[in-house]
């Protein structure tokens, strides 16, 4: 089964509030992933951002960067992951998102990667590293293939620019709700201003991330956004699994099932 944007779109069907996980892909190994999708959508996940393993991950903090590194020594290859992707598209109906660099993208070919994405059973991009001003052909690529893409918003993005990659988004749009690299906080971001600015630019769903790890984060940032990424702090509990010798999809799902109770109004 091919991506398709419309997966993206079902997620956030009616207004829907959607907890997006991050997962590296090819930890413990490319066989993992199909268990581990099916976990969190269990758990409560709409849509899964899947991090393709590069040995320079932008924005990544430690626990995501160890993680990618652990995976490309384990012999994680974009085939591979591809391999994992369509066969978890057998067994699970939500979203499935490629957090990807650029630099992967163009070492295989604009046009080659998305198709091959797309006949893998993936809905839609996320290029960390990709400036609007040189987007234009890779996003009309991916549009033209009914996939959808974001690029990144970062907190200190002036918003005349920020109106600009909201603009050339599809599917959702990425905001970053802190500054620095991803990782665990003790408090909820505070998204409600630029949220607010961003809904007079565009009708897309938002989506928030970084620094988001509990259940009261989760609530906090879909008040004011439409999903709650959470990355560093999920790779962290498989990673802890991974070394413990225990079932890495079960400690995922367990995580997302905690987390998802954050979606629910008090």
């Amino acid at each position: 089964m091919s991506g398709s944007a419309e997966r993206i779109e079902r997620a956030f069907a009616g207004g829907a509030k959607v907890l997006a996980p991050f997962l590296v892909a090819g930890r413990p190994d490319a066989a993992a992933l199909p268990g581990a999708l099916a976990a969190v959508e269990r758990a409560g996940a709409g849509i899964v951002e899947i991090g393709f393993p590069f040995s320079d991950p932008i924005a990544d903090g430690p626990v995501i960067a160890a993680a990618m590194h652990e995976a490309l020594q384990g012999g994680a290859t974009l085939a591979g992951v591809l391999d994992a992707v369509k066969a978890a598209r057998e067994r699970v109906s939500l979203g499935l998102v490629a957090m990807v660099s650029v630099s992967i993208v163009s070492r295989v070919g604009e046009q080659a990667f998305v198709e091959r994405a797309k006949a893998a059973g993936i809905d839609g991009f996320i290029f960390p590293d990709l400036p609007v001003e040189e987007s234009g052909e890779l996003l009309s690529i991916v549009e033209d293939a009914g996939l959808a893409a974001s690029l990144l918003i970062a907190p200190t993005t002036p918003p005349e620019r920020a109106e600009r990659i909201a603009l050339a988004c599809t599917g959702f749009v990425y905001l970053i709700a802190r500054t620095g690299i991803t990782g665990e906080r003790a408090e909820a971001p505070d998204i409600a201003g630029r949220v607010q600015r961003l809904r007079k630019a565009t009708d897309l769903p938002i989506a928030c991330g970084f620094g988001i790890s509990r259940a009261e984060h989760v609530r906090a940032v879909v008040e004011h956004a439409d999903a709650a990424i959470v990355g560093s702090a999920l790779v962290k509990r498989v990673e802890t699994a991974i070394r413990n010798g225990e079932n890495p999809a079960e400690a995922a799902g367990a995580f997302v099932g905690e987390l998802a109770h954050g979606l629910v109004s008090r």
